[in-house]
């Protein structure tokens, strides 16, 4: 692995002054590295983090890969990962033309990355950095603990899809401003208008005080202003924490909650792996919003890519090798899901929608078709649109708001079933909805979407940890449940309840009635690494 070239460098830094005349925004600095086809699979089971720590499922992966590229050859174009600075890889032996269509693609990575508030959190992190400070610890920690370590980092990733992501995702946020601290929204919105229930006019002059406070020095600002809160107000601080426990502030996820209460973690002799929870538990919430962005990020850089490549003079020549390149990228599978298609599809319907001005409520309450057709206003605002929605959306809000019956229609998007045909002995594919609602539920369904699974504090001591699970429509993966328990278990100290619901099919009377199911609420115990179950 080793820097691009001078001249493959001049190229991107070409690219970026374009990508910025177009709008994208991102940071000035960035590291291109080419690798080869066998160093992505080296990476790739890290998330291309190459200094995350060391795994023994990652070097499963690593083999698993290695035989299958013995089979298929393959020539990933790039990847980038979202660091200070920005990380990509490409191959060695991609020629001019092509890096700069992937060049384009990386820097409307990097602009989702550094702009998309779900990555608020990321925006201020070195990871690259961190992951190799809590690599190094790992292996400190294995000198000392030997195998018992792998257990605790097995145990913990087992339960790391439960880590609260939208817990600590500010409410709005911003990269000058992440959030204002609760305590100043507390005692404006609560404390001042339903409290003391103060008129307007003094509540503007409080704001207007602290406000200047915070022009004057930031960082002195809160605890100088609070200050004088507390000596009109004494009984404000109290009050405070009171609403803080009230309203969950502080409400744990699972990992926090054993990490932070298990008796058995505070013996003097395993409080060692707390930090290796905090590092596997780090590591899950700084992938948590790539996963959740899948299909929009993929879109928003296919979009520009083609964009910004049909219109740079550098094509010349290219157009074909370009066009057969670009539609085996964004091309619509019939048969399963391509992020890259129905992304760039939803983001360039939405410019489009706008506009015309179909957004508007206006044009919802048409019925005609042919005047749906024909309806447009010119609005010039699409652009405008689509940088709004890369800064707002997840997969979830643009397949939930945006795939409707006209962008199904508009593609021939449609759900395919199968069925067995016993004539032929063969499987046979068919197109089974076009409805819109059917394509999104398909969308959604495939969809990241782990399950809740919450601490009942009331059921729960030293020695059992009560957990509940929400249903919601789907059963958890029962073949996981027993070693997913009996790593919290071991974490925990202490018997382990967990309370889920099961899907049972009831016997039909006849024949030919067809099968019914009913939901099942049961609890599983495990005590000792032996599993029960009894039904609620």
């Amino acid at each position: 692995m080793e820097l691009i070239d001078q001249h493959t460098k001049g190229i991107m830094e070409e690219c970026k002054v374009r990508a910025r005349d177009a709008g994208l925004r991102f940071d000035d600095e960035s590291l291109e590295y080419i690798v080869t086809n066998r160093d992505l699979l080296e990476l790739s089971p890290k998330g291309m983090i190459p200094t995350l720590y060391d795994y023994w499922v990652n070097d499963v992966e690593v083999i698993k890969g290695k035989e299958r590229y013995k089979l298929y050859p393959n020539n990933p174009y790039e990847t980038v990962i979202n660091s200070r600075p920005a990380i990509s890889f490409y191959n060695d032996n991609n020629p001019d033309w092509l890096n700069i269509m992937i060049f384009y693609h990386v820097l409307a990575h990097i602009d989702f990355f550094q702009n998309n508030t779900l990555f608020l959190n990321t925006w201020k992190d070195d990871f690259v950095g961190e992951a190799l400070a809590d690599k190094r610890y790992i292996e400190q920690l294995r000198s000392e603990h030997g195998r018992w370590v792998d257990y605790v980092v097995e145990f913990s990733r087992g339960i790391d899809n439960l880590a609260g992501y939208f817990d600590r995702l500010p409410l709005r946020g911003s990269i000058e401003d992440m959030q204002p601290p609760s305590k100043v929204d507390f005692y404006f919105d609560v404390f001042l208008q339903s409290m003391e229930k103060l008129p307007d006019h003094e509540i503007f002059k409080e704001i207007e005080r602290y406000n200047k406070l915070i022009t004057r020095n930031k960082a002195v600002a809160e605890s100088a202003f609070f200050a004088d809160v507390r000596k009109k107000y004494p009984e404000f601080s109290a009050l405070y924490k009171k609403h803080t426990a009230k309203n969950g502030e502080n409400v744990l996820d699972l990992m926090e909650f054993v990490r932070d209460n298990s008796t058995f973690l505070k013996k003097e002799n395993n409080e060692w792996m707390k930090s290796v929870m905090n590092i596997v538990r780090g590591t899950s919430l700084y992938f948590s919003p790539q996963i959740r962005t899948k299909i929009t990020n993929e879109g928003w850089a296919s979009y520009w890519h083609d964009e910004l490549f049909r219109a740079d003079d550098r094509i010349k020549g290219h157009e074909v090798d370009y066009a057969r390149t670009n539609a085996f990228v964004t091309s619509v599978s019939r048969v399963g899901l391509n992020p890259y298609a129905i992304g760039l599809r939803l983001i360039q319907y939405v410019e489009e929608l706008v506009d015309k001005g179909k957004s508007a409520f206006g044009f919802q309450q048409l019925s005609k078709i042919e005047i749906r057709e024909d309806f447009d206003k010119r609005t010039g605002k699409g652009r405008d649109a689509i940088f709004q929605l890369r800064e707002k959306f997840s997969d979830f809000t643009l397949i939930n708001t945006y795939v409707t019956q006209d962008f199904v229609n508009e593609h021939d998007l449609f759900v395919v079933g199968q069925r067995f045909n016993p004539q032929r002995g063969t499987v046979e594919y068919y197109i089974k909805s076009r409805k819109s609602e059917d394509y999104k539920k398909m969308l959604i369904e495939q969809l990241y979407h782990p399950p809740e699974i919450s601490v009942i504090e009331d059921k729960t001591n030293d020695s059992n940890l009560y957990l509940s699970h929400q249903f919601e429509g789907k059963e958890l993966m029962k073949a996981y449940i027993p070693e997913t328990m009996t790593g919290i278990e071991y974490l925990w100290g202490g018997q382990v309840q967990l309370e889920t619901t099961e899907i049972v099919k009831t016997d039909a009377e006849s024949e030919d009635e067809e099968l019914e199911y009913e939901h099942r609420r049961v609890l599983f115990t495990i005590k000792d690494r032996k599993i029960s179950k009894t039904d609620l």
